[in-house]
């Protein structure tokens, strides 16, 4: 018995020695989140994608949300301070975080989503080969154009002419207007495109569609801010103006219809990049995709407010109707 008691010691001690057993625990990798304002679509899409991938919050990963309620200088400072918390990665939504992203690290990979156009913004070197720290999704599909204005007409059927709020500095929304002239050509539609080039030439530029008093409205300015994103709506209400918009944060506020990429499949998307960064993969080496699938999505309340009557060859393809 002394013997047996003897072996069972030193095999414990042993154990104790052996240095896969004395190594601290391994730490939890941590997500860092950066959001404009808080979407919550969005963030249960990315947590049910990493859920399909097998990762339990608080057990596999810690996901650290910070909000800038389009700040952006708040923006940088919670970049820097996601930075400091020492993350694994960070998962931005939009341009303007992702700029923040950028300016708060060059080692920490970052994962960008809904970004229109990655390489004028200077995040990748290319959407093939980014090369650098971020990498990520996408949200620019020239093929829209058409999309958006086949709905409009289906929506509007006496529309004739289509204004257009558009950044020409912005190449993602030049790709896309030559993408829409030659749909309107085809559409019998005249554009008449209007030129905002920061949230400053918002109202001269409300100014000059009015005056143009086009029948229906194409709209690819992002959300930038709450101000500008109610100021939209509001005169698309007042005017009594069918409007598509490019971000679908303006009709969940009350816009009328979105067509764009499925905010559902572009997280669970997201979350694959992370999956594959936790694993060991370099950010510069994973491609950025552009979308695949797509939603559209209409707002019945609105069209009522608009005295639009909205046929059932439309609702039909909505993915989502908002009552």
């Amino acid at each position: 018995m002394r013997l047996i008691v003897f072996f069972l010691a030193a095999a414990l001690v042993l154990t104790s020695m052996d240095p896969a057993h004395s190594q601290p625990p391994k730490a939890i990798p941590r997500i860092g989140v950066l959001w404009e304002s808080t979407i919550a679509p969005r963030a249960e899409a990315f947590r049910e994608g990493l859920r399909e991938l097998g990762y339990k919050e608080g057990r596999d990963i810690v996901i650290e949300t910070r909000t800038a309620e389009g700040r952006s200088g708040g923006m940088s400072a919670l970049a820097a301070e996601l930075v400091q918390r020492n993350v694994d990665v960070i998962l931005t939504a939009g341009t303007t975080t992702t700029q923040a992203a950028k300016r708060a690290t060059s080692t920490i990979p970052v994962i960008m989503t809904f970004v229109s156009d990655p390489v004028e913004a200077g995040f990748v070197a290319s959407l093939a080969r980014p090369g650098g720290n971020i990498t990520g999704l996408t949200n620019l599909a020239p093929e829209l154009s058409g999309k958006w204005l086949e709905f409009l007409k289906q929506i509007a059927p006496k529309a004739s002419r289509v204004g257009v709020l558009m950044n020409p500095t912005t190449r993602a929304h030049r790709v896309l207007l030559t993408e829409m002239i030659g749909a309107a050509k085809t559409l019998a539609l005249e554009l008449q495109s209007v030129d905002v080039r920061d949230a400053h030439a918002l109202e001269g530029a409300l100014a000059r569609l009015k005056k143009a008093r086009p029948d229906a409205l194409v709209v690819l300015l992002p959300r930038a801010s709450g101000d500008q994103q109610k100021r939209i709506l509001e005169f698309a209400a007042m005017q009594r103006i069918p409007a598509i918009y490019h971000w679908r944060e303006f009709v969940d506020a009350g816009g009328l219809a979105y067509y764009g990429a499925s905010i559902q499949e572009m997280y669970r998307l997201a979350a694959t990049y992370v999956d594959k960064i936790l694993k060991g993969a370099k950010p510069g080496d994973l491609p950025v995709e552009q979308p695949t699938k797509f939603d559209f999505v209409i707002n019945l309340k609105t069209a009522k407010a608009l005295g639009l009557t909205i046929p059932p060859s439309v609702l039909v393809r909505a993915d989502q109707i908002i009552e």
